[in-house]
């Protein structure tokens, strides 16, 4: 089961061509990261204020195959997939709404659970395995 986020282009979002300018779909796609974090019940504050864990990315990419301007109402699906003990990677897929088949854009992200004073990996917490099985 997929997540999926609704977003408006915003003027801010493009380019001088009128186009999402490439940076902001991942943008983009960690809103709908961080709104699928929230909707497994995991605060924020306390996600990305923790001291002893960090889940930076350490990875991304995106492929692009329509233009978004401002004002297309967007559609986000995320599906993240556990790649082992302490990392994991999220798919999306951003489509026009209105047509969800459409595909406007694909990204994949990458995250790797840290304790962030030593940068050692280390294993992800419960609630990030919970998150994991709850949109898989």
């Amino acid at each position: 089961m997929s997540f999926t986020y609704s977003r408006i282009i915003r003027f801010q979002d493009t380019d001088a061509a009128g186009v999402v300018y490439f940076a902001n779909v991942l943008a983009i796609c960690h809103e709908a990261y961080e709104a699928s974090l929230a909707a497994a019940g995991i605060d924020l504050k306390s996600f990305f204020g923790d001291r002893e864990l960090a889940i930076p990315i350490v990875h991304a990419s995106v492929d692009f195959f329509k233009p978004m301007f401002c004002g297309d109402l967007l559609a986000v699906s995320l599906v993240p997939k556990s790649l082992n003990d302490n990392s994991f990677e999220i798919a999306y897929h951003v489509a026009a709404a209105a047509t969800p088949e459409s595909g406007q854009a694909r990204a994949i992200t990458r995250h790797v659970c840290i304790n962030p004073a030593r940068r050692s990996r280390e294993l992800l917490p419960e609630s990030m395995l919970q998150w994991l099985n709850q949109f898989k």
